[in-house]
């Protein structure tokens, strides 16, 4: 039972390592790719890179000593060439030369053409509270690879107050959920120009974030329940943190519908609605799309592999009495 229990806390150590470290890393990619995205100012398309609290850019610097590349260090010092294209340069949106590319600005730009929200707007709830569900699932695996009940109780009791003052104060008493909503509207009036139903979209963002806020700690109060009234009910606290890279597909499939099928007319071509690619390759008017997992997804499947085998393991030690 001594090793059994060991094995179980070394697969969870490994789970909230991979927990963490998937917190801060890119999860999936996407990219575009056209003729006037040329290879050697774009080497990856127009890429872009989802994380569980945003979306970043995921361009490379145009090639060192490429034509684009002489082009954009040129117009940044102020040089005129006989080469220079002022069309292409306005179609890269160049923050610093060849030192990096803004690919969500440029995707945007993009998107804003076929009526399509800016990205920022998407999963305006998921992205800022994200940290939170983060902070309970790390509890609840630090509680499930406790063996004894009452090790177990304490550390989900005070995990728990420790994530929800966490989060009230952080949203609250610090003001970030004002601020986040305030940036939200912001950028959606870059591109709507109708304060009225802006406003209405922030209301809407306010109110689930709150409905979200306070729902996380009646569900915390409705696990620590279910740990102290039912046996097996541990189980659940590794179930549900394993459950992640199938919430992260479902959230961004759900999300990439969305986009694709609320388009809004000001676009200067009229697209029909559609289902933006998953997983794969497809194509939207001269746009070729890639959409695959990354390394922090892989992150996830350790994560899910270890905390299933840890599972296992439990159960078993359940019904041969070896956990309490």
């Amino acid at each position: 039972m001594n090793k059994q229990n060991n094995i179980v806390a070394g697969l969870t150590l490994i789970s909230l390592i991979c927990l963490v470290a998937a917190y801060f890393a890119p999860i999936w990619w996407v990219s575009l790719t056209a003729p006037n995205y040329p290879e050697d100012a774009f080497p990856d398309g127009i890429r872009i890179h989802f994380h569980f609290d945003g979306v970043y850019s995921g361009c490379k610097a145009a090639i060192k000593g490429s034509r684009i590349a002489d082009e954009i260090m040129q117009k940044d010092l102020g040089q005129d060439d006989e080469r220079y294209n002022p069309i292409l340069d306005a179609n890269m949106n160049v923050n610093k030369g060849a030192e990096g590319l803004d690919c969500v600005h440029e995707m945007n730009t993009i998107n804003h053409y076929v009526g399509m929200f800016p990205i920022a707007t998407g999963a305006p709830v998921e992205k800022p509270l994200a940290k939170f569900f983060f902070g309970f699932f790390a509890v609840i695996m630090l509680a499930f690879a406790l063996p004894r009940k009452k090790p177990r109780l304490i550390v989900l009791a005070v995990g728990f107050v420790a994530v929800a003052a966490w989060m009230l104060v952080d949203q609250f008493v610090m003001g970030h959920l004002a601020s986040h909503i305030a940036d939200y509207m912001r950028e959606s009036g870059r591109y709507f120009k109708d304060p009225e139903r802006i406003k209405e979209w922030g209301d809407n963002v306010d109110l689930i974030s709150r409905i979200v806020i306070f729902g996380l700690i009646a569900v915390m109060a409705l696990v620590f329940a279910g740990v102290a009234r039912i046996r097996n009910f541990q189980l659940l606290l590794a179930l549900v943190p394993a459950l992640l890279p199938l919430y992260f597909v479902v959230t961004y499939a759900s999300w990439l519908w969305f986009f694709g099928h609320n388009l809004h007319p000001w676009g200067a071509f009229t697209v029909k609605p559609f289902m933006p690619t998953v997983f794969g390759e497809g194509k939207v008017a001269q746009f070729s799309t890639y959409s695959y997992p990354y390394w922090g997804y892989g992150l996830l499947l350790v994560l899910f592999v270890c905390m299933m085998l840890a599972l296992l393991i439990r159960r078993k030690q359940l019904r041969e009495g070896g956990a309490e």
